[in-house]
């Protein structure tokens, strides 16, 4: 008989409506009948396309002794981290802080009061290997709540004073960027790229810090350790060689052997990545790895409402990462053996396979070239076609406005680097999404699932969207994206902040949690507050406007602050500490007509991370001069398009395409 969960949109929580265990979704009934029957609450957290939840799942969840425990000793809820972040925000936290490290599935028992007293991450359902099983645990447990529980309700008591005690400010380095830069390099795998050890993550925003940085102080080192671990993640198996696209992170130093499950948020900022890399130097490799991930995204992940997905799964055919492998038979059998035998020597396709007995394609033996063979593409698409066919892959179709607007960043920075017409189409169209769809009576909503628009956004969601729209603007020069984004942005000091600095990551008027979480860190992806520094020193340089110089000033002191000793954890909040320190450009282009001309256009194709630029057409002026009131008297001198050039706040005289006036 299904539980609670087969009324949610989630596919994630669906796909638990048949377990025997009597689930319910994160809300008040069931830490009613929590208090009601003084039990325990068994939290789950984990998502669609993740390879150990799955697992864990399979071990326990379907087993009925584990349900019966369960059943019988708490009552047991199941949260998707895609839908809720701010809950799995708090006790991520608690689980960082009781084991050093986190992860999914999260695994959490709470009192009724939502205080947790135990947490942890994935565990097998019987011991083994000194490791405690899942059947063990919640045994224990049920016994010492049955005998009172007054030592678990101390544990959660300590727990959650620890987690709502006020964390004093580190007193912030006098060059964080320069400290982060430096941090990042002395993790940096020369051999390999990436930073550290295994496993190896691509977080992108690190990237996307440090060729600015590079660009900006003239760092030849973090130049180097950008641009070799972009070539390293793309030789390598965490880049989908047939598809397109990144897995989420590499099990191995070497970035041969990834955990296969995709996510839109990785393969939208590491798009973003490569595009910022190309946009130095035009290496036709950076353009290739971003116009693939981007072309994966388009074709696998779009949704028919106008969104992208979440996801796809790290399993498939019943195992992990099946749907990626080949034998040489698979392949010659598809190409031919004329083009399949080099083909499997171009990608380390062998009989013994480097994944358990099977291949992942990957171009690390192959040090011939950076681009490939002419011929290739069409060789790649063969086998594409010959995969999505042999086995499904399942794709979690949940629509999140934060992750669409990495996506939008994505898209328009990539329509106006590489002169994309189709990008830019794209990035519309999702913008016209974000707007009509997730955007009702002034409130950004997180999820759409099936129809269902639900959860308040958070701050990164609101953060994303903004960013999204002003990359957009940058593209095709609506003022109409400033004007939007800013909309969005006005939110984050009216029902996000804390007046101690920083905004928290839910809303004032969001749903009450046992703490209200505020990340200045960057995880998996930039931290809302990371973001919102960046959003805010863009409007600002696009605008001029006085209110949000005074929330970029602050939100950078924050960041400052926040980051202490290592800021290095938040890279992304760098970039607008990079961007003060170093100087910003504002540009104001205005023309006699609608006509772009050529000068433009190579002002756009410089590398100048500090530059915004302004347009001033006849038909933009009115508009642009509302948005940017600075602009109201600059005028076209002699019929020429005319450049004015500010900075510090002080603009200098006009100068044409001819020579200065």
């Amino acid at each position: 008989m299904a539980n609670r969960l087969q009324y949610e949109s989630s596919p994630y929580l669906r796909s638990h409506a048949d377990n025997p265990v009597d689930w319910y979704p994160w809300g008040e009934e069931a830490f009613e009948k929590a208090r009601r029957e003084n039990r325990p609450v068994f939290l789950s957290i984990g998502y669609s396309t993740c390879h150990w939840c799955h697992i864990m799942a399979r071990e326990s969840f379907e087993d009925e002794g584990i349900a019966s425990i369960l059943n019988e000793n708490y009552v047991s809820v199941k949260v998707d981290r895609e839908e809720r972040p701010d809950v799995d925000s708090v006790y991520m936290a608690a689980c960082v802080a009781a084991n050093g490290s986190g992860g999914w599935p999260l695994t959490a028992i709470l009192t009724p009061e939502q205080e947790p007293f135990f947490v942890g991450t994935y565990f097998p359902k019987e011991s083994r290997g000194g490791r405690m099983g899942l059947r063990a645990i919640l045994l224990a447990i049920a016994q010492r709540w049955q005998r009172g529980g007054g030592e678990l309700r101390r544990t959660a008591l300590e727990m959650t004073a620890w987690l709502k005690r006020e964390t004093a400010q580190t007193q912030a380095e006098n060059d964080p960027p320069q400290t982060a830069a430096e941090q990042l390099l002395g993790a940096y795998d020369a051999e390999y790229g990436g930073f550290g050890t295994a496993p190896k993550f691509p977080a992108a925003h690190n990237l996307l810090f440090l060729l600015p940085y590079a660009a900006l102080r003239g760092d030849k080192k973090a130049r180097e350790a950008a641009e070799n671990t972009l070539r390293q993640m793309y030789r390598g198996g965490i880049y989908d060689h047939i598809g397109g696209g990144f897995c989420r992170y590499s099990t191995d130093r070497e970035w041969l052997k990834p955990h296969f499950e995709k996510t839109l948020y990785d393969n939208a900022l590491l798009a973003l990545a490569y595009t910022e890399a190309w946009r130095d130097g035009h290496l036709p490799l950076w353009r290739q790895a971003a116009e693939d991930t981007l072309d994966y995204c388009l074709r696998e992940l779009k949704d028919a409402a106008g969104g992208f997905c979440c996801g796809q799964d790290a399993d498939s055919g019943g195992a992990e990462g099946a749907y990626y492998l080949f034998t040489p038979d698979e392949v010659t059998e598809v190409l031919g053996p004329e083009a399949g035998k080099p083909f499997c020597e171009c990608y380390d396709i062998t009989k013994d396979g480097n994944f358990e007995g099977k291949s992942i394609p990957n171009l690390l033996l192959n040090t011939r070239w950076n681009l490939l063979p002419e011929g290739y593409d069409s060789l790649r698409e063969k086998l594409r076609l010959y995969r999505a066919e042999r086995m499904a892959l399942f794709t979690d179709r949940k629509l999140l406005s934060g992750w669409n607007g990495l996506l939008l960043m994505a898209l328009a920075r990539a329509a106006r680097v590489f002169s994309d017409r189709r990008y830019l189409n794209e990035a519309r169209e999702l913008a016209a999404f974000l707007l009509g769809r997730m955007y009702k009576d002034g409130r950004l909503y997180r999820c759409l699932c099936e129809g269902r628009l639900r959860f308040d956004a958070g701050l990164d969601d609101y953060a994303f969207c903004a960013l999204g729209l002003l990359e957009l603007y940058d593209a095709d020069f609506d003022p109409a994206h400033i004007e939007d984004a800013a909309r969005l942005a006005a939110a984050l000091p009216e029902r996000f902040a804390d007046e101690k600095g920083g905004f928290f990551s839910t809303a004032a008027d969001s749903e009450e949690l046992l703490l209200r979480p505020k990340e200045s860190g960057d995880g998996a992806l930039p931290c809302g507050n990371s973001a919102a520094a960046l959003l805010f020193a863009r409007l600002f340089a696009l605008t001029g406007a006085e209110e949000w110089r005074a929330l970029a000033q602050k939100q950078a002191d924050f960041i400052a602050a926040a980051a202490g000793p290592y800021p290095a954890g938040s890279c992304y909040g760098m970039l607008p500490l990079l961007l003060r320190q170093h100087g910003t450009r504002e540009i104001v282009c205005v023309l006699p007509g609608e006509r772009l001309p050529d000068s433009l256009e190579t002002i756009r194709g410089r590398y100048a991370p500090e530059v915004s630029l302004l347009l001033k057409t006849p038909a933009r002026a009115g508009a642009l001069a509302e948005i940017a009131p600075f602009t109201a008297a600059m005028e076209a001198k002699d019929g020429k398009a005319t450049y004015y050039i500010c900075s510090g706040g002080v603009c200098g005289l006009p100068v044409t395409e001819e020579g200065e006036t």
